[in-house]
């Protein structure tokens, strides 16, 4: 047959510059932002894609997805690297291809929803970086939350990708909820904000061929907005559901160059480009030129193969069929227990998590109700006695419940929300408004704090969205503060020097080095020139042996100059800080659950408490967890610093029992 949908077989061409096909594919690569977070936790450096950047731009693409997403939490978090630089630096070599960001609606690059003027200023400055395409989604599918994003996009005359979270109840697309009439419902809704695309999002790769092909084609039905369709490879259908999608009539599509597609990233494009020959939705693309471009990313993917998922075999994930879970909240709950020491407890969370969900309206799962349902789900398995305690509710799902992101599918259990909102510092009754609408100004205040600390407005929104984090990573970026060794770039050199050493082990040819001697008491110390070189030399008054100390060549005589300026004291290098020690005698210890960020303590010392009450608040897996008093009492000692990290264990406060 020479029809597939509206595939049309057309005359086989396969030069570089081959006539333009009737209706080709548009293609945005994903490699410079979803392909490293997707497998290599989001540690892609500017400097990598430099190497590859003009040779990106004469490919073709739509457009390149460089920015957003988790880029810019890891970029200032772990590699010391300003976000907004990448902007420009990669528009210094990508000139012709139109820049495309992820955008988490009002969350912004963030996991909370921020205040307008936050949004605003945000999305001005994105598109002043140089930001073409915004993909703006919201992890609710609540749209309210794209209205202060969308309205600065406009302004600019930026592209508006209206984007819909593509998420199941069952293993395929149908059910009360998430069928071809939501998906549909959500589309015409996008198109009535002035969307300039639609973009459905498939984050954890489930959406299946056919049903790729039956949502494109309903979707070109009753939208005149071009039709994107982004899928993960995770499970293994990424490929076809593309192939479909592309025989319905989609518009545009995602891969990634395949040194960074496959396993829990996207397709790769090279099978595409191959495949849409002699076809009128022939992509156009040099297979060569890509091919070059491919080799050359290989040379650095050593540089990141130690964030490589490679507990096993197989690059696809048929659990996620079942589970639902994204790759990225999946390596999350399995680093966060692997750190707890409770790894085994991996199939009790799995069991909470869709209890969880359901429980909290049968939201999506992307970032960051991923997180959400996801930390909670393993607080859950950790420290609940009893089904359905919620013995330990994280700020977020408080923040969820309130309904500080917004509407969610399916109203959330009763029971669970009148829990989450004792005590809630907003009230304990729910909004219905849009979240905005609520959440107070805050840009004045983020300018009053980095005062001597922030140089410009980008500065400060860094510090606006990662309060903590953000100033920390302005002092190493202003060099108040040494850049920690873990934030400095590995050379290939090194790699391989830290590769030779692992193969020596696994071989068995490391060699245990010998213990020093016990220094003896009475050693005299002699100077020692022989033949040139000097040695200093220590000799036992009892008798013992001589034993060199060090040597180095003799010091050749000198010339008397003028002194020297004095040379500018070096830094110290920063070293591992300790966890403070605490005396606990006489008083109950609040011990660490988890490791993670210490972030704030409720209570001041001398405050009483309450067993049960919080009386700090613990970052693990970026979502805020509180931490109770196990008895009722006095807080006496509160060791930590904001901003400090703490190892599963460290003694975080100290309660005086009544």
């Amino acid at each position: 047959m020479d029809k597939h949908g509206i595939l049309e077989m057309t005359t086989m061409r396969y030069e570089a510059d081959r006539p333009k096909a009737a209706n080709p594919i548009k293609i945005q690569d994903l490699t410079f932002r979803d392909g490293h977070q997707s497998l290599f936790a989001t540690r892609g450096r500017t400097e990598d894609m430099l190497h590859v950047a003009k040779q990106m731009d004469e490919v073709g693409f739509y457009s390149m997805e460089v920015w957003g997403g988790a880029t810019f939490d890891t970029m200032h978090r772990y590699l010391g690297e300003d976000p907004w630089e990448r902007i420009i630096t990669l528009k210094e070599h990508i000139k012709r291809t139109p820049f495309s960001m992820l955008l988490r609606g009002q969350n912004l690059v963030g996991y909370q929803n921020y205040a307008d003027d936050v949004v605003e200023a945000f999305v001005q400055r994105a598109c002043d970086n140089g930001i073409d395409i915004f993909r703006i989604f919201d992890a609710l599918n609540d749209f309210r939350n794209f209205i202060t994003a969308v309205k600065i996009v406009k302004k600019n005359n930026k592209h508006f990708q209206g984007t819909i979270c593509y998420s199941l109840t069952e293993q395929r697309m149908g059910g009360d909820i998430y069928n071809i009439d939501y998906y549909v419902t959500k589309a015409i809704q996008l198109q009535e904000m002035g969307a300039d695309s639609i973009c459905i999002k498939d984050m954890a790769g489930l959406v299946a061929p056919y049903d790729a092909y039956n949502l494109v084609r309903a979707l070109k039905e009753n939208v005149k907005c071009p039709i994107h369709l982004h899928t993960h490879f995770t499970s293994g259908m990424g490929d076809l559901a593309l192939f479909k999608a592309i025989e319905a009539g989609v518009d545009i599509i995602d891969t990634c160059m395949a040194p960074y597609a496959y396993r829990t990233s996207h397709p790769a494009v090279e099978p595409l480009v191959n495949s849409l020959l002699g076809t009128n939705r022939d992509t156009g693309f040099d297979i060569k030129l890509l091919n070059k471009i491919g080799k050359e990313m290989e040379k650095d993917i050593p540089k990141y193969i130690q964030f490589a998922d490679n507990t096993k075999y197989s690059i696809i994930d048929t659990d996620v069929i079942i589970h639902q879970t994204p790759g990225g909240m999946l390596s999350n709950l399995v680093n966060q227990l692997r750190q707890m020491d409770e790894l085994d407890k991996l199939d009790d969370v799995f069991k909470e998590i869709p209890k969880v969900r359901k429980e909290l309206g049968q939201i999506p799962l992307v970032t960051p109700t991923s997180q959400i349902v996801g930390i909670q789900a393993v607080n859950n398995a950790l420290f609940d006695t009893k089904e359905g305690e919620y013995a330990r509710i994280t700020e977020q799902v408080k923040d969820l419940c309130y309904g500080l992101y917004g509407k969610t599918t399916l109203p959330i259990d009763a029971e669970v929300q009148k829990k989450a909102l004792v005590g809630y510092p907003r009230g304990e009754t729910p909004i219905t408004v849009r979240p905005g609408d609520v959440i107070e100004p805050a840009m004045a205040d983020v300018h009053t704090q980095c005062e001597g600390l922030a140089r410009n407005i980008d500065d400060e929104l860094i510090v606006a969205l990662y309060n903590l984090t953000g100033k920390k990573f302005l002092k190493i970026k202003y060099g108040k503060e040494p850049m920690p060794d873990d934030m400095k770039p590995k050379t290939l050199e090194e790699v391989k020097k830290e590769e030779e050493l692992c193969s020596k082990a696994k071989a068995g040819k490391m060699i245990d080095k010998p213990e020093a001697p016990v220094k003896l008491e009475d050693l005299r110390q002699f100077d020692v020139y022989v033949d040139g070189a000097y040695y200093l030399v220590e000799v036992s008054e009892k008798g013992g042996a001589p034993r060199v100390v060090s040597s180095r060549p003799a010091p050749k005589p000198v010339v008397a100059a003028p002194a020297p300026a004095p040379a500018p004291t070096p830094q110290p290098a920063p070293v591992a800080q300790a966890a403070p020690v605490v005396s606990a005698e006489g008083g109950a210890p609040i011990a660490s659950p988890m490791p993670g960020m210490f972030v704030k303590y409720e209570k001041q010392i001398g405050e009483k408490v309450k067993r049960g009450e919080s009386v700090l608040v613990l970052e693990a897996m970026k979502m805020y967890n509180n931490i109770p008093s196990p008895v009722d009492g006095t807080l006496v000692a509160t060791p930590f610093a904001a901003g400090a990290n703490v190892a599963k264990g460290d003694v975080l406060a100290v309660i005086k029992p009544d």
